[in-house]
């Protein structure tokens, strides 16, 4: 036991937990944020914020890749996408139940989190990737089934409720069956994802390199767990308690950023965008060290898993929410949105089932991104 904690909880550890979990309960324990601060002091505290959220994510991005080479592709990038989706749908929770009036809360942050992950991190990613690499493939069967799925629980979440719902919202006799039904099919896909598909979700093997070799041949999971199954638990609860900061900070940051950008004269939705920013900084950290890899599938598990479990978790969440506080959850998106999402997943379709990955598909993500970026600033 002593070697395991030595191993898992290193020095750098303990200062990152240390910094992260001191600074929330600064935070929470002092004055600070009980009214409008002086617009020096709120600064200051936003980049304070900022900081301990970057070195609190290289924190989460340090475990999340030793879980991945241990554990292989799906399962090490699935344990850092659900953590971060998870923290994400409780923190959107936390909202809801919270003081204020906040019905459009889960759709702002999911659409805002797609944007960022299918355009601005894949556009990053595919950028400096394809310029460092000439030959990126991603396995397209896993891609295409990802988007398969986003297809669906994007529609349930952004479209469907504009066209049968009350105001953009479900009615209670909607709302339970696809809550019921996103939560079936999102279980599912990770029984097939982790189970009899697993290979549609790994790298694609160039038949030029050498067939040999132990990498080559990924070690059955059941004796994974076996062999490491303590240094595998005390990672993924060590990446939690490290991503768990992450997200209790974004919440405090959004206080300062909505009071900021309020005296900035900025619009109040861009705050939205901001937070989702930072809560999957550690996976945009650790897919672009994908791309400069060349591992253009593990770039696809992290991103587009993320976005599954993101959509797969918070749809059903917030509609039981709806339905026990009896608040309504506006999740119908205006047309332009709608359009710009469609315009995202055909260009996310043709970027991956290319034969050869390159910086400009890249470019033309980060094209969409803006795009996106400009609807919200006008």
């Amino acid at each position: 036991m002593r070697t395991l904690l030595r191993l898992v909880l290193t020095p750098t550890a303990i200062v990152r937990l240390a910094l992260g979990w001191g600074s929330f309960l600064l935070l929470a324990l002092t004055p600070l944020l009980a009214g409008p601060p002086p617009a020096a002091l709120l600064w200051m505290l936003l980049g304070g914020i900022v900081v301990v959220i970057t070195i609190s994510a290289f924190g989460v991005v340090t475990e999340a890749e030793h879980l991945a080479r241990r554990l292989g592709d799906p399962y090490g990038t699935l344990v850092l996408t659900i953590s971060i989706a998870a923290i994400e749908v409780i923190l959107i929770s936390a909202v809801l139940l919270g003081p204020g009036e906040h019905e459009t809360i889960a759709r702002d942050s999911v659409m805002a989190v797609s944007m960022i992950i299918m355009n601005l991190v894949i556009g990053i990613a595919l950028l400096l990737g394809g310029m460092r690499h000439d030959r990126l493939k991603a396995n397209s069967t896993g891609v295409s089934l990802y988007l398969g799925m986003l297809i669906v629980l994007l529609s349930v979440a952004f479209a469907l409720p504009g066209l049968i719902g009350e105001g953009g919202a479900y009615a209670p006799g909607q709302a339970i069956p696809l809550a019921v039904l996103t939560v079936g099919l999102y279980t599912f896909f990770l029984m097939r994802q982790l189970g009899a598909q697993r290979a549609d979700f790994q790298e694609v093997v160039d038949v030029r390199a050498p067939a040999s070799g132990p990498d080559l041949i990924p070690e059955p999971i059941t004796a994974l767990l076996s062999q490491h199954g303590a240094e595998l638990g005390a990672r993924t609860a060590l990446l939690i308690v490290m991503a768990l900061p992450i997200v209790l900070l974004s919440h405090d940051m959004a206080t300062l950023l909505d009071d900021g950008l309020s005296r900035l004269g900025a619009p109040v939705a861009l705050s939205g965008i901001l937070i989702a920013l930072i809560v999957f900084l550690p996976e945009t950290i650790t897919t672009i060290r994908a791309a400069l890899g060349g591992e253009l599938q593990r770039v696809s598990n992290l991103c587009h898993g993320a976005l599954v479990s993101t959509a797969g978790l918070t749809i059903p969440a917030v509609l039981m929410i709806g339905l026990i506080t009896g608040r309504p959850v506006l999740l119908a998106e205006s047309p332009v949105n709608l359009l710009l999402l469609a315009l995202t997943v055909l260009l996310t379709l043709t970027t991956f089932i290319s034969r050869r990955v390159t910086p400009l598909h890249g470019a033309a993500h980060l094209f969409l991104f803006v795009l996106y970026g400009l609807s919200v600033l006008v």
